[in-house]
């Protein structure tokens, strides 16, 4: 929007378009905090969590920045502010549709979250209608459709495996009845990259819809719902370097139009009246506003637009390029380390993007990422990573001895039965991965340099 002036969009020089791995990384917040270390000094915080919360792009900050002085309600205001805000929130619809490649009639739902956009898909699905989703879920994918017949499927080995086990429980179906098929785009614990395409062409010739949980894909890929003939996609801003509390649900338009609003207030309703009989009349919008009640989140929304054109200036082809790098630095020196053992579902071969999940043998998950933190800067995950059925699989282990995400089930040094999670994306420097990688050796190498407690359920240093 002219009103509003951009930061600089991201350039490529000659040398990097030549060499895209050794482009530099995109600018975010936060990449000169400094954090102390229980050894003694302080270290540039090295952010290998994006898989949970990416942090901002500062083209995002500086975006939002300029537009905030201009902040108004939005769709209901005669006002100058207001009339700039609502074209901003529905140039930003545009700006997502563009970045998702949608079809001419596909609707872009503004919500709060890739779990909110699944929550409400959940909502609008036809009654009788049957899902399918996979038990490598997140739970975002894993558990909104409570209110439909819902047969969960085996983890698969290879893509083909995926592809046909779908098949064979579609075959089964009622083939008259709607039925939804929800599968995610890269895993967020293995980041191996699923075979979205195939899978909603068995979905359509069964008959069923595809939903595509694109929460960690589309950070790192572009995503075209016309190219993987989707149906319906989701993501949330604050893995795509947006974090304002804001996510989408892009997709065909019926279910949407012909279900009722997934909140009832202001903002869906396009009229309402009194009856005579004192009961209330209400005729819902059948655009998008349908399900966006309440008054919109006109920054996350901004936020989101302005992510999507900081990663498409940028070009996915040299940021692919530069993360398979940063992936290959990552696997490869926990390669080079016996006690490492990478998580997986289809093999080392299989394209992913930079999320790793692994564990140590003869450490405790959370005492070897309290240790990444404490001693070295670096902070990652561990647990379970809302994804328990998928992590319960790739580490053998039996729900009953499980605790909750994040709960370490040992004492510091003790097998761990949860995993460790390093991710990461557009705005990580070499410098980052190597600093894990380093630090991953020294730690199994010559263990902590410093003691550990648990303390509710975590390991933390113990500072006597």
């Amino acid at each position: 929007m002219s009103a509003y002036p951009n930061a600089a969009a991201a350039t490529v020089t000659d040398s990097e378009a030549a060499d895209p791995c050794c482009a530099a990384p995109l600018p975010v917040l936060g990449r000169d905090v400094t954090v102390p270390l229980v050894t003694g000094g302080e270290v540039t915080y090295a952010a290998l969590d994006y898989a949970a919360s990416a942090p901002a792009l500062q083209r995002v900050w500086d975006d939002v920045a300029a537009y905030a002085p201009y902040y108004g309600s939005v769709h209901r205001g005669a006002g100058y502010l207001s009339q700039l805000s609502t074209d901003l929130f529905e140039s930003s619809r545009v700006t997502v549709s563009e970045f998702l490649d949608c079809r001419p009639g596909d609707q872009v739902v503004f919500t709060r979250s890739t779990t909110d956009s699944l929550n409400l898909l959940a909502a609008v699905i036809p009654a009788g209608c049957e899902v399918f989703v996979f038990e490598t879920e997140h739970h975002a994918s894993l558990l909104p459709w409570k209110d439909a017949r819902v047969t969960y499927l085996n983890a698969p080995r290879t893509h083909a495996q995926a592809v046909e086990t779908l098949e064979r429980a579609l075959a089964d179906r009622d083939p008259y009845g709607p039925a939804l098929v929800c599968v995610t785009g890269a895993s967020n614990v293995t980041g191996e990259l699923w075979p979205v395409k195939e899978l909603a062409a068995a979905a359509h010739a069964h008959g069923a819809r595809i939903v595509l949980d694109a929460a960690q894909l589309a950070p790192h890929h572009a995503v075209s719902v016309r190219e993987l003939d989707v149906d319906w996609v989701a993501f949330s801003g604050h893995k795509l370097y947006a974090p304002f509390g804001s996510g989408v649900l892009a997709g065909r338009a019926d279910w949407l139009q012909e279900a009722e609003p997934y909140l009832a207030g202001g903002g869906a309703s396009k009229k309402v009246a009194r009856r005579a009989d004192g009961g209330v009349d209400v005729e819902w919008h059948t655009t998008a506003a349908r399900h966006e009640a309440g008054s919109p989140n006109v920054i996350g929304v901004y936020s989101i637009a302005s992510a999507c054109k900081a990663l498409t200036e940028a070009g996915f082809d040299t940021l692919v390029a530069r993360e398979r790098h940063l992936i290959d630095t990552v696997r490869e020196g926990l390669a080079e380390v016996p006690e490492v053992k990478v998580l997986s579902l289809f093999g080392d071969d299989s394209p992913r993007v930079g999320v790793i999940s692994f564990v140590v043998e003869g450490w405790n998950s959370s005492h070897f990422a309290a240790a990444l933190s404490a001693e070295y800067g670096i902070g990652v995950r561990d647990g379970l990573f809302c994804a328990h059925p998928l992590v319960r699989t790739l580490l053998g282990s039996d729900p009953q001895t499980q605790g909750e995400c994040g709960a370490p089930e040992a004492a510091p040094g003790e097998k761990s039965l949860n995993a460790i999670r390093v991710s990461f994306g557009a705005g990580t420097p070499d410098e980052h991965v190597e600093r894990f990688v380093r630090a991953v050796k020294e730690l199994v190498r010559d263990g902590a340099q410093w003691k550990y407690r648990t303390e509710d359920g975590r390991c933390v240093p113990d500072r006597g």
